[in-house]
């Protein structure tokens, strides 16, 4: 079967239905063709030409990722995380439930490539749609034969902050709690089962589907020389249509805006990259590009590519003390800086947002503190939150220090979980 390269965008929302059903193999098939096994080296060498990096937002090379699977010469084994655990993201979720068979694909073609017989796929235990989908998609492809050789098991994650990062995802896998673990060994040493596993985000497996079809020109087609290809993003906050957009790397952030239906109002900020990311003025987002190469020289990244869009409307203190409070709460536990850190960064943010006491140099005292202290990146991720909003909300912690509470409501535009979940 012979299927055209698909041209511009959408790539992989291509095959979302208006409908809540994922879509079929059959219309699966259709669209994209069928696709080929390859030979482990020529995949390696397809991706590492692609350019694609990882979409779960440390973006390392993944052609690299597998060559340095491969170079173990042991049987490895593939787990596609789609434990999405960043409450401003929702782009692993969206293609779960309405595109698996892209995910499956790229795991499968992995897996070939590797030698592996063994595809996990991770997904949060709460996600009941997505599990829903794939559950379903796996029925189709054990019907035709479509992973012979390759068993695919689907495995619920805890929720939590911490528990969709790799090493927490392979512990839970091997049968103990979801949290982080010190490293060395990474998951490409030693991960499921002692084996050297593939780690990649769902989204990333989803391109490797696309371009193993289509070829790495045409991956290239979009995005830039150094940021090549297209990403899903979760826009959020004060735009008319918010949820999951695919853009072209190197897309102007004002045209990423428009393409979420543009803003609904005036907004005091934006946060970059979610939880683990960057606030940033409204004047300097609008004159960046959808490039890491634009973002950090200002200290920031896509990340997990969530944009939350804070309208002026609401207290920014207010949202911002909620959120760390919630990352106080969401530490693994396991290290002294973050559990007692995050919660003295929350409890002077609570402070300062309700206009009681001058905290700042304590707070600042506390990110220096916390920050490259932990197993994992939590502590990283919350202090850089932290620490870029009190930068950019500096007038409004002056003038809640002048006059107190302000009259601006916390509205709850920055999703916080529950405690109770």
């Amino acid at each position: 079967m012979n299927v055209a390269s698909p041209t511009g965008l959408p790539r992989l929302l291509a095959g979302l239905r208006g409908d809540r059903d994922p879509e079929p193999l059959r219309s699966h098939v259709d669209r994209y063709g069928p696709v080929d096994t390859f030979r482990g080296q020529d995949l390696l060498r397809l991706l590492e030409s692609s350019g694609l990096t990882g979409r779960g937002g440390a973006g390392f090379p993944t052609g690299s990722k597998l060559r340095t699977v491969a170079a173990t010469r042991q049987r490895a084994v593939v787990l596609a995380n789609g434990a999405e655990a960043d409450p401003t993201s929702g782009k692993d979720r969206a293609l779960l439930r309405s595109v698996p068979h892209l995910v499956l694909d790229g795991a499968v073609l992995a897996a070939d490539a590797l030698g592996a017989k063994e595809v996990f796929v991770a997904v949060g235990e709460r996600a009941l749609r997505e599990r829903s989908a794939l559950d379903r998609a796996l029925t189709e492809r054990a019907h035709n034969g479509t992973d012979a050789g390759t068993a695919i098991r689907v495995v619920p994650v805890p929720t939590g902050f911490v528990t969709g990062e790799e090493t927490a995802v392979v512990q839970f896998v091997n049968g103990g709690p979801p949290k982080p673990t010190f490293t060395p060994p990474r998951p490409f040493e030693r991960g499921i089962g002692g084996a050297p596993t593939l780690v990649l985000n769902v989204e990333t497996f989803a391109h490797v589907a696309l371009i193993a079809r289509f070829g790495s020109d045409w991956f290239r087609d979009l995005g830039t020389s150094r940021e090549p290809g297209s990403k899903l993003a979760t826009i959020t906050g004060a735009v008319r249509r918010p949820g999951v957009h695919e853009l072209a790397l190197g897309t102007a952030l004002a045209q990423v805006i428009e393409a979420a239906g543009g803003l609904t109002g005036p907004v005091s900020a934006f946060l970059v990259g979610g939880y683990f990311g960057t606030w940033l003025r409204p004047e300097t987002v609008l004159d960046l590009r959808f490039l890491d190469d634009d973002l950090s020289p200002l200290g920031a990244s896509l990340g997990a590519c969530a944009l939350v869009a804070l309208p002026a409307s609401t207290c920014a203190l207010g949202e911002v003390s909620r959120v760390a409070r919630y990352l106080s709460r969401e530490s693994a536990g396991q290290c002294g800086p973050c559990v007692n850190g995050l919660g003295a960064i929350a409890d002077g943010l609570e402070r300062l947002a309700a206009g009681l006491d001058d905290d700042r140099a304590h707070l600042a005292r506390w990110v220096d503190v916390v920050r490259g202290r932990g197993a994992c990146k939590h502590p990283d991720g919350a202090t850089q939150f932290v620490s870029s909003a009190l930068d950019v909300f500096a007038d409004e912690v002056r003038t809640h220090l002048r006059y107190g509470r302000c009259r601006a409501e916390t509205a709850g535009v920055l999703p916080v979980p529950r405690a109770d979940g």
